[in-house]
């Protein structure tokens, strides 16, 4: 039986560990930390439980929808979402709602966002290799700068112009100011989504206990089935001989170094951190791509709050400038039991840092002091009113997209291809900023390529880069079936990713051009020459056969077409001129029904598109 290595317990390592043990393979998890979920674990203090930051559940793909039904069950709960932004003394509606955006920013500055957005339109920037210029393109720089300048900044620590327009196409894609606004003054149609009926703005899924009670249940499931996890022992060496990894070294929390052997390694560890533990060494071009890359860290500081209620949101952003921190959780409004006391209210306060950051290493009680400082200058809470408080710091939290990360991502990609029993998998394994169900299906697809399945791990991303089929009720036969690379969607069906075809055959195709081969046009032209041909053709033979026969009165009926043909008589020479006019009305004719006919499937395709962007805009926020 082959037997496999997993590095790292969150949701990719373990859900790569879940589907091997259905492939009937063996796996040892190896995890640094004291417990599971990574980003995605639950914290407990003092009976008060919270997230590694809010995380939904929902997905546009069955597959992952199902495992995650399979693995919790009933205790997965249906939560109502709420989330605002706080910018400037103001509460502002999120997804935008006309009116009170308007009563923000107020009609001046409403008016003058309109004007941003039409020299944006105008005059667009030609250039687009930064986060500003992608935005301020497509919403103009005043709306930029309110809400997209400040929150981004806090986030990723960089100017937005030092941020690659990767990271905007890939997180903020498919929207536009008039889409959002046409949402904000109509709203948007809802769609169902295989057996998700609600939005993401209306609902989402959340287990009872926090998002680490599906990764405790899933190590559960495994350690019943035979699957060692083994906590508290980090990755420190990956011995490997010609093209393959042969053993990893981990070293425990007292120091003892721990060997793993397998026929094949999956790891979920930060690239940067992978490429330097391979022993021997990398050429030192690989060595120094992955030095050039870089982690956005994360602390959440916690308060609870001798309140009931503190605000209805599960969460808000803060674009306010002179304020550190990037957003608050309201824990109690994920699910009801993530407090233990109902009178008492756990807020998270998110501080998105470098680790060389002199804050990173400030106490847990001056953090605590600035989150109550903060919170009181916005006006959620009274100092006197928190009666404790704790701090979690996470490192290596959000990789990120500078403007030198796709060249480094190359170079590491290019030299990992070179092992044919190590795949890197997850948001760290892969530098890529994925969802939880992304990094999910990034292990199932490690997992089943060790049987023999050929999937692109790199593939997955967001919606943008799913490689899709229609529907999970189809058979594992149709499901083999080959889509093109980027972008292939069934219209209207339910959406899972599937394996890509080679690059000769798809790499160039864009999802326009899918829409364009679907929607087909007609070619006027060649229509109205067609029909031209073919109308004045038989009305020269119809008046010539007219004439050969003959007879006292000759066509009477077909006569009647001088009223529409000038000159058109039942005569020879009418013939020619009814030849003449026919042809000319019928191309008119052909003409105008392929125009009519590519205008309307142009109309459709754009409402279909339209109806993606509108859901997409939905969770703009969400996705940074």
């Amino acid at each position: 039986m082959l037997e496999v290595s997993i590095i790292g317990a969150g949701p990719a390592g373990l859900t790569a560990a879940y589907e091997l043990s259905k492939l009937g393979l063996k796996s040892t998890v190896i995890e640094a930390d004291h417990q599971v979920g990574g980003l995605s674990r639950t914290v407990n203090y003092r009976g008060y439980r919270f997230d590694i930051g809010g995380h939904r559940f929902f997905s546009k793909v069955p597959l992952i929808n199902e495992l995650w039904q399979e693995i919790l069950g009933e205790d997965f709960l249906v939560r109502p979402r709420l989330s605002r932004i706080h910018y400037d003394g103001h509460f502002f509606d999120y997804p935008l709602k006309a009116f009170n955006a308007l009563a923000g920013l107020g009609p001046v500055e409403a008016f003058l966002v309109g004007l941003s957005y039409t020299k944006a339109k105008l005059f667009p920037s030609e250039e687009e290799t930064t986060f500003e210029q992608w935005v301020s393109n497509r919403f103009g720089h005043r709306l930029y700068r309110i809400f997209f300048k400040t929150y981004t900044e806090k986030v990723w620590g960089i100017p937005c112009t030092e941020i690659s327009a990767d990271w905007a196409a890939q997180r903020i894609k498919n929207l536009s100011l008039s889409e959002a606004i046409r949402n904000a003054l109509f709203g948007s149609g809802r769609t169902k989504n295989g057996q998700i009926i609600t939005t993401l703005i209306d609902n989402f899924y959340y287990p009872r206990l926090g998002p680490g009670m599906m990764w405790e249940r899933c190590k559960e499931l495994l350690a019943a089935r035979g699957h060692e996890t083994i906590h508290e022992t980090r990755v420190e060496k990956i011995r490997h001989r010609h093209g393959r990894v042969e053993c990893i070294y981990g070293k425990t929390f007292s120091g003892e170094l721990v060997e793993f052997g397998g026929d094949h390694f999956l790891s979920t560890m930060p690239l940067r951190e992978l490429i330097q533990a391979l022993d021997p060494a990398p050429p030192e071009e690989v060595l120094q791509a992955a030095k050039n890359l870089r982690y956005r860290d994360y602390l959440t500081v916690v308060l609870i709050v001798r309140r009931e209620t503190v605000f209805p949101d599960n969460w808000i952003y803060i674009h306010t400038p002179g304020v550190k921190m990037g957003r608050i959780q309201n824990y109690k409004n994920w699910s009801p039991e993530m407090v233990p006391d109902p009178t008492r209210t756990s807020l998270g306060l998110e501080y998105f840092l470098w680790d060389k950051d002199e804050e990173w290493n400030w106490s847990n009680d001056r953090l605590i002091e600035l989150g109550i400082r903060e919170c009181a200058q916005i006006g959620l809470i009274d100092p006197t009113e928190i009666e404790d408080g704790t701090v979690v710091r996470m490192k290596k939290a959000y990789p990120v997209y500078d403007q030198k990360y796709y060249e480094n991502l190359a170079i590491l990609r290019q030299y990992l291809e070179t092992f044919s029993n190590l795949q890197t998998i997850g948001r760290n394994g892969l530098h890529r900023y994925n969802n939880q169900d992304h990094s999910m299906l990034t292990g199932i697809y490690a997992a089943r390529n060790i049987v023999g399945e050929k999937y692109d791990v790199w593939s997955v991303n967001t919606e943008m880069e799913y490689h899709e089929e229609s529907r999970v009720e189809k058979t594992e036969t149709s499901k083999k079936k080959v889509f093109s690379k980027v972008g292939d969607t069934t219209l209207g069906d339910r959406q899972v990713p599937t394996r890509i075809v080679p690059a000769t055959t798809a790499s160039h195709i864009s999802p326009d051009e899918i829409i364009e081969a679907v929607f087909a046009k007609l070619d006027p032209l060649a229509l109205g020459t067609a029909v031209g041909i073919v109308s004045g053709l038989s009305l020269f033979l119809a008046t010539i056969i007219l004439l050969l026969k003959g007879g006292f009165v000759v066509g009477p009926n077909l006569s009647l077409l001088r009223h529409y043909f000038l000159g058109f008589r039942v005569t020879w020479s009418g013939a020619f001129i009814g030849l003449v006019e026919a042809g000319i009305g019928g191309f008119i004719l052909g003409y105008l029904i392929a125009w009519l006919r590519n205008w309307g499937m142009r109309a459709y395709a754009f409402l279909l598109k339209k109806r993606a962007e509108a859901e997409a805009q939905r969770r703009l926020l969400d996705d940074v």
